[in-house]
């Protein structure tokens, strides 16, 4: 039996800012992310505490998170790439409400992504979610590259789930797994979240992060939603991606995955209008087409369908 309501986080104005070639002026992220907290999504991803020497889209992370005006029941969320990005975000405590710390599940992955193997990851990782937690705050953990990885090809399910098991008992109380550059199909999708949540059990959140790089990513939500999982990150505008390796495309468009949610039945609190509005304004700032579908087919129009 399929879920009646699904939780919906928006990462667009973090994962999705950080891949564009070009620096999005502080106004312009701060109008669109007012946009998305005036939707109806209730858990938005502002921004991340990295080096802006390394990524410099982000450079301006403490001006978004003192800035950006969001309604009270909206919950804002931060990644945090080790403790030194800790130290930084806890500078503007009163600004967030979460953290969400990363790592992928292959090692060459990580190591081309953060240039730490798993185990270092794991072991700094771990302290954050420590210290985390002693600070109040809502800790999630996202696993890359959790169903397939672009250099080692398959990723063992097992080696996921203890990585997951790693961060839970470090005080994660939701992990995310990442179909990072788009290799997961919906029978590994649905065999892995039900032994995910065999494994994991009850008191864990289990969220499905996927890209849609080979245009799977709706088919493996509703693979989700069969195994139960009613939690789901995505990005407006289908903004984002991976920086390693070439050709890993965006997230699953929030806006496609709302409607597709809707037209199911199945309630998220969002207003499917208000997200549209919020990806037309990304595709103006950007000056260029977004992979959103909605964005060129418009919602489904029961009263009046098409020719």
């Amino acid at each position: 039996m399929l879920p009646s309501t699904v939780r919906v986080r928006e990462v667009g104005p973090r994962d999705g800012f950080q891949n564009e070639p070009e620096i999005i002026a502080t106004e312009d992220k701060l109008r669109l992310i007012e946009l998305l907290g005036g939707s109806g999504l209730r858990r938005i991803e502002l921004t991340s505490f990295v080096r802006a020497d390394v990524i410099p889209q982000l450079a301006d992370a403490a001006e978004v998170l003192e800035r950006a005006q969001l309604p009270a029941d909206v919950d804002r969320s931060v990644l945090v790439p080790n403790e030194r990005g800790l130290d930084a975000a806890f500078e503007h405590r009163d600004c967030f409400e979460e953290i969400n710390v990363f790592l992928s599940a292959s090692e060459t992955h990580n190591r081309r992504n953060v240039n730490r193997s798993v185990a270092e990851s794991l072991a700094g990782l771990e302290r954050v979610l420590v210290r985390g937690r002693e600070a109040g705050l809502r800790c999630e953990g996202v696993i890359s590259t959790s169903f397939g990885c672009p250099y080692e090809g398959r990723v063992d399910p097992a080696r996921v789930l203890g990585i997951a098991g790693t961060l839970v008992a470090a005080g994660a109380q939701e992990v995310a797994f990442g179909d990072t550059t788009g290799m997961a199909n919906p029978i590994q999708v649905r065999n892995f979240f039900t032994r995910a949540r065999e494994e994991l059990g009850d008191a864990v959140e289990l969220t499905a992060h996927f890209h849609n790089t080979r245009g799977a990513a709706l088919a493996n939500v509703l693979a989700s939603l069969e195994a139960g999982i009613d939690s789901f990150e995505s990005s407006f505008g289908e903004l984002g991606g991976c920086p390693v390796p070439a050709g890993a495309t965006g997230n699953v468009a929030t806006e496609d995955l709302v409607s597709m949610l809707h037209e199911m039945g199945i309630e998220t609190g969002v207003a499917l209008d208000r997200l549209l509005e919020a990806a037309r304004a990304a595709r103006k700032v950007l000056g260029r087409a977004l992979g959103s579908h909605l964005l060129v087919a418009g919602p489904v129009d029961w009263e009046r369908p098409a020719a």
